[in-house]
Formats: structure tokens, sequence, C-alpha cells
């Protein structure tokens, strides 16, 4: 688990400041060849985070993760195992790495690293 405070200018302009703890968990099931991966981020103070990358087609509505009691977001993807995919968070309109990522590769189209998670 990594923690990270960042400060962040969202879509609207707006600079917002949140204390992020973010995790990957990696299941893989023995049945058939698939990974399930649960992205988790605490960000207490955020209203919306969803995760978007190459397995949703970077849909921002495609997979919104959960807010817990405890100001922690998650939410778990079934992703076809032997494969690495790029992802970033989006907190509250702001694109966000996740520190806990396995890897990192450059983006030309973005000018700015994605997170990588290979299963």
């Amino acid at each position: 688990m990594i923690i990270l405070y960042d400060c962040f200018i969202n879509l609207y302009g707006k600079t917002t400041q949140h204390i992020l703890i973010m995790a990957l968990k990696k299941q893989y099931l023995k049945s058939k060849p698939v990974c399930k991966v649960t992205f988790s981020i605490l960000a207490e103070d955020a209203k919306k985070v969803s995760v978007v990358g190459s397995f949703n087609k970077w849909n921002a509505k495609a997979t919104p993760l959960k807010k817990l009691k405890n100001g922690t977001f998650k939410g778990t993807v079934d992703l076809d195992s032997n494969n690495t995919y790029e992802y970033k968070y989006i907190v509250d309109g702001a694109y966000v790495n996740d520190d806990a990522a396995d890897a990192y590769v450059w983006n030309d189209f973005a000018s700015a690293d994605n997170s990588v998670v290979n299963v």
C-alpha cells in the first residue's frame, strides 16, 4: 500500500488536495484464464472515483468505484490473464496514476505516464 499526498487541478480548473492510499489486489481463477483485479484508493474527501484503462476503452463511466464507509473507493474488474493493461484513476475529474502499479508506460497522446497492471 502506498500513501501519496497530492495536489492537482481537476477538469474544471479547481485545485484540490487529497491524501491518497492506493492498492492493487490480484486473484487468479483456477477454472479459467482470468484474473480478478481489485482497484482500491483511499480518497476520503473525494466525491467520485472511477478507473479507466485499456480494459474498458478509457470510458470514465464504465468502471465507477464504490465508496466505502472508511473513505476507500473500491472495485473489481475481470481481466484476461497473461496480458498487460494501462490505466489511471479519475478522482473528482482529475486523472491520477496508481502508486501501487506494477509499472508505468509513456503515453504520447496524454504526454504523461500511465499506470500498468500485469496479469
